[in-house]
C-alpha cells in the first residue's frame, strides 16, 4: 500500500481508526494477536556447543587433526599437543566469530523504543512499543525513537533525522499532506516516519501502518539474516592449499612405503618414514603464523586508526579492487559549511571547510571586507538556535547543521556570540516545511524591532519589495530578481543547497501576524552551502586509482550533490557515470552486470539497492570493500567481502556486520589498510614459500635416498624438529617484513588467482629440489667416509638441511633475488636465525638432546663444508633474477 498517497479520511477509512479517538483495546488486542509484537524476529539461535562444534568442519581443521594423529603414532607426543592447541585455538576464534554475528538483528532491536505515546479509545496512554499495532494514533516529540513506520497525519515544525535508514546527514522536513508522485523511494516519502529514526525537532501525530518485520527496518534485518557473509580470499587459498597438501602427503606416504618395501627395507621402519614425510607435507605451524602475522597487522592498523574485526579481513583489503564508499562522513566532512555568499551583487567565496571558525572572504580572488558580508552573517546568526562554546580548549557545535554553517561563517567574519548581545529575541514564526522559512522578531539596544526571516530562495524572492546594497536598502528590480535567479542556478550547479536571508523594520506597535509579517520583505543576501569533501580524500583516491582500484560513491544524497562532490574528488569526468536509484530500479540484474563497470556514482539509492550493487560487482569477479554507518547499509557490509564501518557515526548493528572499524570515518584510513593489507599478504606468500620449499626439500632427500637404496638421512624425530622449530621462527619474522617498493603502485591480484602463483610454485620445487640434493650429498658423502658412523652421517645430513633452510629465508623476502633487498633490514629476521641456529648447536653438542635427537658433535672442519653446501642454493638461484 502506498500510505504517502492517501489522504487522512482514506487513510483512517483504509486502518479502521479515527484521528479522535483512535482504535478500541480490544481491536488492538486482536490485531496484535493476528499480526504478532511490533519487534524484529530473531532467527533460531544454534546451541553453544553446536557451534563450536561446527568449527571442526573446516578442511584445514580435518588436515591438522590428521596430523595430530600421526604424530601421536610416533610417539611424539608433545607435537601432537602443539597441533591440537593451534586446532583449539583456531576453534575457539570461530566460535566467537558465530556469536557476533548473531548479535547483529539484537542490536536492530535496541534501535526500538521502549515505550510509546497512542491514543487508545480516546484516551492518550503510555504502552511498550512491542504492543503498538496497525490504526493506532501516535503522538511525536522532539526526542521520540519512531516506533513503527507511521503515516504523519499533523505536524508542527517536525524534523525526524533519517541518516541511520537512509544515509542522509541533515534532519528531514516532515510533512501531513499527501503525496501524489508515484514510485518514489522511502527516503522522499517526507510525509512518512520510519521505525528506529529520530524526532530531533517539533511536534506531531501519526497513525502506524506496518510492525515488525513489515516496516522497511524488518526489511533490512530480513535481508541481514538471508545475506550470507562471504569467506575472504585468503580463506579460500588456505583451504585449498590444505587439500593439496594432504593429497601431497597421502601419495608420498604410499610411495616412500612402497620403494622401501620394494629396496628390501624392514615394513616397520618404512610405515614410521612414511608418516614422517606425511606430518612433514603439512606445515603444521603454518595456520599459527598466518594468525600471528595477521594479528601483528591488526596492532599497526590500530596505529593508523583502524579496527578490525576479522582478522583474515586485513589481508581481503590488499585483494580489493572496488572499494564503494558511502559520501557522507567518509568521502566528505560530515559538516555543513557555507562555501559562496551573494551579498550586494556580488558572488563571494568563502575558506575553510567544515567547523574551521577561521576562513576568508574572496570577490574574484581578490580578499574583501565588505561590511555587508557581516551585516548579512549578523541576521543568520540572530536567526538561528545553533550555538558555539568553547569546552577544555575545544569549539562545540550544537543545533541545526544548515544553522551551525551560518554560525560558523559569522565567526569567520569577526562575529561572535558576544555580538548578540545587544540584541533580544521577541517573538518566533518557526520553519514549517510547507512555508520553507523561519522568521524570528528582534529588538536591539536602541529599541528597534525588526523581523529576520531565513529560508528558500524560490519562497523568500517574491515576498522580496526591496533589496540591499552598498547604496541602502532601495526598490528592487526584474533585474536584480534576475541575477539573484542566475546565482541560485550557479550554486545549485555546484551541489550547495541556497538559504536566502531578508529583513524588515517594524514599528514596536506593530501586531505580530504571520502573513503580513513575512511579506514586503528587504532582500540581504544569499548564502550556498554543502558538505565539503575531506582534503586528504582526493589524493587517497588517486593513490588507490594508481594501485588498479576504482573507488564508487553509493550514497542516499541526491543525484545532484553526489555529482558536485564526485567530480571534485575526480570520481567522475561525466554525467552518465552516476546512477540513480529510480533507473537501478528500471534495470534488470543482467543490464545492470553489463554497466555497473563505467558506473563511479550511485545516488538516492536504499538498502535493497546496496545490497544489490555489491552482489553485481561480485558477480563480475570484483573483490568489495563496502563502507557504510547506517542500519540500512548492513546487509551490504555483510555481503562485501570486506565490510569496513565507522567509528564515530556509526550504528552499533553497522559494527557488528563489519570486518573493519575505521575510527576516523576516514577514506584516507581505508588506503593505508590496503597498503597494509597487500604487505600482509606478500608476507603470507614469504613464508608459504620458505615453509614449503623446506618441506620439499625434507622430502625428496629422503626420497632419493630410498631410490638409491641408501640409509635414511634423517630420522623421523629429526624431521618433527626441523618442522616445528627451524621453519617457525623465521617464518614468523617473514611475517614482519616491511613492503618492497611501489607496493601500491601494483594492480590489484586477480580474484582467481591461486596461492602458487607469478612462479611460487616454480621457486619451491626448485629451491626445495636443490636444498634436498645438497644435503643427500652432504650424507652420502659423510656416509661413503665412514660407513659404520650412520648417526654422524645423519648428523651432517640434519645440519645441512638446517642451514641450507636459514640461509635460503633470506631469498624468500624478494620476489626478484636475494641480492635485491638489504638482509639487515629485517633485524627480526636476523634475530631469528641467530636463535634457529643457537638451538641447532644445542641438538647437536647437548649431551641429553643428542640422545634424544640421536646427533653427534660434528667436527669444526666439517663444518666449512656444510656451511657451504648449504650455501649453494640460495646463492645459485641468486644470480638467476626472476620477474616480478
Amino acid at each position: 500500500m502506498k500510505w504517502y498517497q492517501l489522504g487522512e479520511r482514506e487513510l483512517m477509512d483504509k486502518l479502521s481508526t479515527n484521528r479522535m479517538k483512535g482504535i478500541t483495546n480490544e481491536v488492538a488486542a486482536a490485531r496484535l494477536k493476528k499480526f504478532g509484537l511490533n519487534q524484529l524476529n530473531q532467527r533460531q539461535r544454534s546451541s553453544l556447543l553446536f557451534l563450536f562444534l561446527k568449527q571442526f568442519q573446516d578442511f584445514m581443521v580435518l588436515v591438522l587433526l590428521a596430523a595430530t594423529l600421526l604424530s601421536g603414532l610416533l610417539g611424539e607426543y608433545v607435537d601432537a599437543i602443539a597441533i591440537i592447541v593451534i586446532v583449539l585455538m583456531n576453534s575457539i576464534l570461530g566460535f566467537f566469530q558465530e556469536q557476533k554475528a548473531e548479535k547483529s538483528l539484537a542490536k536492530l532491536k535496541e534501535l526500538s523504543a521502549p515505550v510509546a505515546h497512542v491514543l487508545r479509545g480516546g484516551e492518550w496512554l503510555t504502552i511498550p512499543s512491542t504492543d503498538i499495532v496497525v490504526g493506532d494514533i501516535v503522538k511525536l516529540s522532539s526526542g521520540d525513537r519512531i516506533v513503527a513506520d507511521m503515516r504523519i497525519i499533523k505536524e508542527k515544525s517536525l524534523e525526524i533525522e533519517e541518516s541511520a535508514l537512509t544515509g542522509e546527514s541533515v534532519p528531514v522536513n516532515k510533512t501531513s499532506n499527501k503525496i501524489s508522485q508515484d514510485n518514489i523511494e522511502f527516503a522522499d516519502q517526507h510525509n512518512m516516519a520510519y521505525m528506529g529514526t529520530l524526532v530531533t525537532k517539533g511536534t506531531g501525530l501519526a497513525v502506524v501502518v506496518a510492525t515488525g518485520m513489515q516496516t522497511v527496518m524488518g526489511q533490512i534485518a530480513d535481508l541481514l539474516v538471508q545475506t550470507k557473509a562471504q569467506p575472504t580470499p585468503l580463506e579460500r587459498r588456505l583451504e585449498n592449499l590444505g587439500k593439496i597438501l594432504i593429497v601431497i602427503a597421502l601419495l608420498l606416504t604410499v610411495m616412500v612405503v612402497g620403494v622401501g618395501i620394494w629396496q628390501g627395507h624392514p615394513l616397520y621402519d618404512m610405515f614410521l618414514s612414511g608418516i614422517s614425510l606425511a606430518v612433514a607435507a603439512i606445515p603444521e605451524g603454518l595456520p599459527a603464523i598466518v594468525t600471528v602475522a595477521l594479528s601483528l597487522g591488526v596492532q599497526r592498523m590500530i596505529k593508523k586508526k583502524a579496527i578490525v574485526r576479522r582478522l583474515s579481513a586485513v589481508e581481503t583489503l590488499g585483494n580489493t579492487t572496488v572499494i564503494c564508499s558511502d559520501k557522507t562522513g567518509t568521502l566528505t566532512e560530515n559538516k555543513m559549511t557555507v562555501k559562496q555568499l551573494y551579498v550586494n551583487h556580488q558572488l563571494i567565496d568563502v575558506t575553510g571547510d567544515g567547523h574551521e571558525l577561521k576562513g576568508s572572504f574572496y570577490v574574484n580572488q581578490q580578499k574583501t571586507q565588505d561590511r555587508l558580508i557581516k551585516e548579512a552573517l549578523l541576521y543568520g546568526m540572530l536567526c538561528s538556535h545553533a550555538s558555539i562554546k568553547k569546552q577544555n580548549n575545544k569549539w562545540l557545535m550544537d543545533g541545526d547543521p544548515t544553522e551551525i554553517a551560518l554560525l560558523v561563517a559569522a565567526y569567520k567574519a569577526d562575529l561572535n556570540e558576544q555580538s548578540l548581545e545587544s540584541y533580544k529575541n521577541i517573538d518566533e514564526i518557526a520553519f514549517d516545511s510547507d512555508r520553507k522559512r523561519m522568521t524570528v522578531i528582534v529588538e536591539d539596544s536602541l529599541n528597534r524591532r525588526f523581523a529576520i526571516t531565513k529560508g528558500a530562495p524560490d519562497v523568500l524572492l517574491p515576498r522580496s519589495n526591496y533589496i540591499l546594497d552598498d547604496k541602502g536598502k532601495r526598490p528592487i528590480t526584474s533585474k536584480d530578481n534576475n541575477n539573484i535567479n542566475q546565482q541560485v542556478d550557479h550554486m545549485a550547479a555546484s551541489a550547495l543547497r541556497t538559504i536566502a536571508i531578508c529583513i524588515k523594520p517594524l514599528s514596536t506597535e506593530t501586531t505580530f501576524d504571520n502573513h503580513s509579517i513575512e511579506n514586503n520583505l528587504t532582500f540581504v543576501g544569499l548564502a550556498g552551502i554543502i558538505d565539503p569533501p575531506r582534503k586528504e580524500v582526493k589524493q587517497a583516491i588517486k593513490a588507490c586509482k594508481d594501485a588498479g582500484i576504482k573507488t564508487v560513491m553509493i550514497t542516499g544524497d541526491h543525484a545532484k550533490t553526489a555529482t558536485a562532490i564526485a567530480k571534485q574528488l575526480n570520481l567522475i569526468t561525466r554525467e552518465d557515470a552516476v546512477l540513480t536509484g529510480y533507473q537501478l530500479n528500471q534495470m534488470s540484474d543482467q543490464s545492470l552486470s553489463e554497466k555497473i563497470d563505467d558506473i563511479h556514482v550511485f545516488a538516492r539509492v536504499t538498502p535493497t539497492h546496496k545490497l544489490r550493487i555489491v552482489q553485481a560487482l561480485q558477480q563480475k569477479g570484483h573483490i568489495v570493500a563496502m563502507t557504510g554507518d547506517g542500519v540500512n547499509d548492513a546487509p551490504a557490509l555483510k555481503a562485501s567481502d570486506i565490510g569496513i564501518s565507522m567509528g564515530i557515526a556509526g550504528t552499533d548493528v553497522a559494527k557488528e556486520a563489519s570486518s573493519l572499524v575505521l575510527l576516523d570515518d576516514n577514506f584516507i584510513t581505508i588506503e593505508a589498510a590496503i597498503k597494509e593489507g597487500r604487505n600482509i599478504y606478500e608476507n603470507i606468500r614469504k613464508f608459504i614459500r620458505y615453509l614449503l620449499a623446506s618441506n620439499v626439500g625434507e622430502i625428496l632427500v629422503m626420497l632419493f635416498a630410498i631410490m638409491l637404496s641408501y640409509p635414511l638421512p634423517l630420522i623421523p624425530v629429526q624431521i618433527l624438529w626441523v618442522n616445528l622449530v627451524t621453519d617457525g621462527l623465521p617464518a614468523m619474522a617473514l611475517g614482519l617484513d616491511q613492503p618492497e617498493q611501489n607496493v601500491m603502485k601494483m594492480p590489484p591480484r586477480p580474484v582467481k588467482e591461486g596461492v602458487f602463483s607469478r612462479g611460487l610454485g616454480v621457486k619451491i620445487i626448485t629451491r626445495g629440489l636443490m636444498i634436498g640434493l645438497v644435503t643427500l650429498f652432504a650424507f652420502i658423502t659423510a656416509y661413503q667416509n665412514d660407513p659404520t658412523h650412520l648417526t654422524y652421517a645423519r648428523t651432517i645430513a640434519f645440519t645441512t638441511l638446517v642451514m641450507a633452510q636459514l640461509i635460503h629465508v633470506f631469498d624468500c623476502r624478494s620476489e626478484r633475488s636475494v641480492f635485491a633487498r638489504n638482509p639487515l633490514q629485517n633485524l627480526y629476521l636476523i634475530a631469528a636465525v641467530i636463535s634457529s641456529i643457537l638451538l641447532l648447536l644445542l641438538v647437536i653438542y647437548y649431551p641429553p638432546l643428542q640422545i634424544i635427537f640421536e646427533t653427534l658433535p660434528i667436527r669444526s672442519n666439517d663444518w666449512i663444508y656444510v656451511v657451504s653446501m648449504a650455501a649453494i642454493p640460495t646463492v645459485l638461484f641468486g644470480f638467476i633474477p626472476s620477474k616480478k
